[in-house]
């Protein structure tokens, strides 16, 4: 069952945060290969580990990313089910995008036969 739009805006707002950065985006491409600790996903950046960590922890509030710990090591996944949303809202946006577009291409066709040469 779907959500209403006042309920899914902040769940796609959060998503569209944790994807308006670089990195975030980067983790995520290499998580969609594997799992990956937190090292693993931490050692291509120039970036103190908190820092990093900060990033993982937008990734997984914005439920694009899960993880869990075996011992003293926390391994992350991707969670897709989340950027369904955000394609869904995206999809909704180009069918209204495209009809206003056919409307204006329609009217100004129609100026155009109207206008005496």
């Amino acid at each position: 069952m779907m959500m209403p739009a006042s309920q899914t805006a902040p769940v796609i707002d959060g998503i569209f945060r944790a994807l308006s950065d670089p990195t975030r985006r980067h983790v995520l491409e290499r998580l969609s290969a594997r799992p990956a600790s937190v090292s693993e996903l931490a050692a291509p950046y120039r970036m103190a580990l908190p820092s990093f960590v900060e990033h993982l922890k937008v990734l997984e509030k914005s439920g694009l990313v899960r993880s869990r710990k075996a011992g003293r090591v926390r391994t992350y996944s991707l969670a897709p089910e989340q950027l369904k949303l955000a394609e869904d809202w995206l999809g909704k946006q180009r069918t209204l995008w495209e009809r206003r577009l056919d409307r204006l291409d329609a009217y100004l066709l129609t100026m155009k036969e109207e206008t005496p040469e």
